[in-house]
């Protein structure tokens, strides 16, 4: 069977990749290049909950496209990342850099600027096509916050935001129009950790901080009176043992697959003559970790990206791009262990960013 991922790029022109992964054959192919407005290149993308439309983390804009078929895609709006008064300036450094859809009426979408005058999430509603419409709340963090993650709980009630640049952990409560207030927020249980991604367990029990500086997965458990994530002292490594300390790294992203059962994590390397790193966990039923099952090296540093992407109809095939040489690679996860089966190249400029599965 045939299954359709989308990618985009960090850099200009804009473009949205669909590649064909067939679970038969083992072969990933480039099927179609749709070009998008040249100056809104997604580093972030993730679809809408039916997938008829596609959010983008589109430099200093967020846009949307509907999505007809796997190679029938169409621009539909963009709308300047807000908040600061200069964050959408061209004279400025901020950039958008993620974008989260809710599941859950009213489907808004929740973004994050980042590096400077990136101190607000921006939020916006849909229209019943799935378009984004109106930015209806810039709710505030700090001033020198720079949010590069957020996660739900399983019944969209609570956020979590992982904010890098202040070394934070936030928690937001959602009403039912969709707009977010504020409920906590946490230190890092290091300075030097710098959470840049999380990630909430099915069961709503357990709370993921992968810590970019940290290279260290820190877990936490949602405490069920207040809803605000506490720090169990557990944290597992994103390196192996006995690297050399000249080598630096970046923690990426983390996902859980499908069933829950396990949990992946990458971590990049800053340097394009070493390799990146996936890791990968075996979960409780509660969302405890039980083990870390390995530590793979990935085919490269991984560049900005290294993003893995979990199918979300099997635990079974794990998507990885990269950005240092452009490509898409595919992974079986059988049996607790990962095989690279499929790879397709696509050496264009800023290819390529997360990939996010059609069918």
């Amino acid at each position: 069977m045939k299954h359709h991922l989308m990618v985009g790029t960090w850099t200009p022109p804009g473009r949205i990749y669909t590649v064909a992964f067939d679970d038969k054959a083992l072969t990933l192919e480039l099927v179609k290049k749709t070009d998008i407005p040249e100056a809104e290149p997604i580093s972030w993308m993730t679809f809408s909950h039916d997938k008829k439309a596609i959010y983008g983390a589109a430099m200093k804009k967020w846009n949307s496209f509907a999505v007809n078929s796997p190679t029938d895609v169409v621009h539909q709006a963009s709308h300047p990342v807000a908040g600061h008064e200069l964050a959408a300036s061209a004279d400025t450094n901020t950039r958008a850099i993620f974008v989260l859809a809710a599941h859950k009426p009213p489907y808004n979408v929740y973004g994050n600027p980042f590096y400077k005058y990136a101190g607000y999430g921006n939020v916006f509603s849909v229209d019943a096509n799935g378009q984004l419409a109106t930015n209806v709340q810039n709710y505030p963090y700090e001033p020198n916050t720079g949010i590069h993650g957020m996660v739900f709980d399983p019944t969209e009630t609570y956020l979590y935001s992982a904010d890098l640049q202040a070394n934070k952990i936030w928690t937001h409560r959602k009403d039912e129009q969709g707009q977010l207030t504020l409920v906590d927020c946490l230190e890092a249980p290091s300075p030097d950790d710098h959470p840049r991604w999380v990630e909430m367990h099915p069961s709503g029990k357990y709370l993921y901080a992968l810590m970019e500086a940290g290279n260290r997965l820190a877990v936490y458990v949602i405490d069920e009176r207040t809803h605000v994530p506490v720090f169990t002292h557990i944290t597992y490594p994103l390196l192996p043992e006995g690297l050399p300390p000249r080598n630096k790294y970046r923690g990426d992203v983390t996902f859980t697959t499908r069933s829950g059962e396990y949990l992946f994590a990458t971590t990049r390397s800053n340097h394009f003559d070493v390799t990146g790193y996936i890791t990968a966990f075996k979960l409780g039923a509660s969302g405890n970790i039980e083990r870390q099952l390995f530590i793979h090296p990935t085919s490269t540093s991984g560049g900005h990206s290294n993003a893995v992407s979990p199918s979300d109809f099997s635990d079974e095939w794990l998507a990885l791009c990269d950005d240092q040489l452009g490509f898409v690679e595919m992974y079986r996860f059988k049996n607790e262990t990962l095989s690279r089966v499929a790879r397709v190249d696509i050496p264009e400029k800023g290819f390529g960013m997360n990939a996010i599965w059609y069918n």
